[in-house]
């Protein structure tokens, strides 16, 4: 008899309810200890096998809204679980303009998504001061801000 090595796994992203966001702070304990605010956050996760994987966080913010916490536990990885829970979040937030701060080397995986570079001062003042410890010099920090415009993203440009 032969067996195959793959596995199948039963994937489901969906947003998480205010009462569930005490599932991603945990998740968030290995990555720069981030806190829910049930005010201004939604907080989309996948779960595999009914266990959370990842999440990611669209934060309302006063003039913009945020991309960010997208952070996948180290034994999930590799399987294109950032990209899913990053898509639910696009598909219920992508309707407005979304901005976050990407790593350098993610630069490319959210261009997939239809985000751009922009200048530091192009960000909204509420989502550029989150990064005031770069004193201007957001590449120094290894960031780069990036903007998706959903009208530019609807047109493939």
């Amino acid at each position: 008899m032969l067996f195959s090595d793959k596995i199948d796994m039963t994937i489901n992203v969906r947003e998480l309810l205010v009462s569930e966001f005490g599932m991603a702070e945990k998740v968030w304990q290995n990555y720069h200890q981030q806190k829910a605010d049930p005010a201004a956050d939604r907080i989309f996760a996948v779960f595999v096998d009914g266990a959370l994987a990842g999440v990611a966080r669209c934060k309302l913010h006063t003039d913009g809204n945020e991309l960010d916490g997208v952070y996948v536990l180290e034994q999930f990885r590799g399987q294109g679980l950032a990209r899913r829970v990053v898509e639910s979040l696009i598909t219920a937030c992508g309707d407005a303009m979304l901005y976050l701060h990407s790593t350098l080397e993610l630069i490319q995986f959210y261009r997939s998504f239809g985000f751009v570079p922009i200048q530091e001062d192009d960000l909204p003042r509420t989502i550029k001061e989150r990064f005031a410890m770069c004193f201007g010099e957001m590449m120094g920090c290894n960031v780069c801000p990036m903007r998706r415009d959903p009208l530019l993203a609807k047109r493939g440009q």
